[in-house]
């Protein structure tokens, strides 16, 4: 009896663990939405109004008024551009890591990561002066280029984890089958890695949709994405609450959709090639 009693208390506190986590990862998204359903009266009221009559005249204004749905486009080719060619240039380099031996492999991985490590603010003036130099500022392909170079170092250290994780085994036989090294990547390899490479894209696409500062430096209106747009909100003291919940909103929903669909991909791929 002892026993059962204790394994039913140690079972109750995980599971109120739980349910505090939870409401504490999922009370900001709750805020957020419930302010931007608000009035800018109901935002700044304290206490916090909990009940009220919901209103989306902030979504209609920020939509069709404020130029949101361009800067959600451009967010939109940006990301999916970005997306794209990390995938493209990225696995072939993951699978050339993971496979080959060659000198100089080690600085080539070393250096590969370490560009992840470096922090958007100490690169945004100078990226700022050479982009205005070659006459590319509030461009897509500008985003497109910088972005690139954070999110092709998660590809290759995501998806070169994937290549070792397949056994070497498989190439030396379609080898001796007479496939070359391409159709071994092509027709072994990569249908193999796939969770990787799903788990390496969607990363690379949030990276890319949530980006903040280069969009803020880099672009004024014919490029600029959402979460730039969001901040120019702000001006001053004057802060439009409604506005800029409503724009955040939009902003994560793509985003989560993306993520839900693409779970099963993603737990999937962070897991493989954890236990040999």
């Amino acid at each position: 009896m002892a026993a059962t009693s204790g394994k039913s208390r140690s079972l109750g506190a995980q599971i109120a663990l739980m349910l505090v986590i939870i409401l504490f990862c999922v009370f900001p998204f709750y805020w957020m939405v419930t302010t931007s359903l608000k009035t800018q009266v109901l935002a700044l009221e304290s206490p916090p109004v909990w009940l009220f009559q919901p209103t989306f005249s902030n979504y209609l204004t920020v939509l069709f008024d404020d130029g949101v749905m361009r800067t959600l486009i451009n967010s939109l080719i940006v990301a999916v551009s970005t997306t794209a060619l990390a995938i493209m240039l990225g696995l072939p380099a993951a699978y050339a890591l993971a496979r080959f031996e060659f000198r100089g492999k080690k600085d080539l991985w070393f250096w590969f990561i370490t560009n992840r490590m470096i922090s958007p603010i100490v690169l945004a003036l100078p990226f700022f002066l050479i982009v205005r130099n070659l006459g590319m500022l509030d461009k897509h392909i500008t985003l497109i280029l910088i972005y690139l170079t954070f999110n092709l170092p998660i590809v290759i250290w995501i998806c070169t984890d994937q290549f070792r994780s397949i056994p070497f085994e498989l190439d030396e036989a379609a080898s001796l089958e007479g496939a070359s090294q391409w159709r071994i990547f092509r027709s072994i390899c990569l249908p193999l890695a796939m969770p990787g490479v799903a788990v390496s894209g969607i990363f690379s696409f949030i990276f890319s949709w949530n980006e903040l500062m280069f969009a803020l430096v880099l672009t004024r209106t014919n490029a600029k994405t959402a979460p730039a747009m969001a901040v120019s909100f702000m001006e001053g003291y004057n802060l439009p609450y409604g506005k800029i919940m409503a724009t955040s909103t939009l902003i994560v929903i793509p985003v989560l959709i993306f993520a839900l669909i693409a779970s099963k991909h993603l737990v999937r791929g962070l897991t493989m090639g954890a236990v040999k």
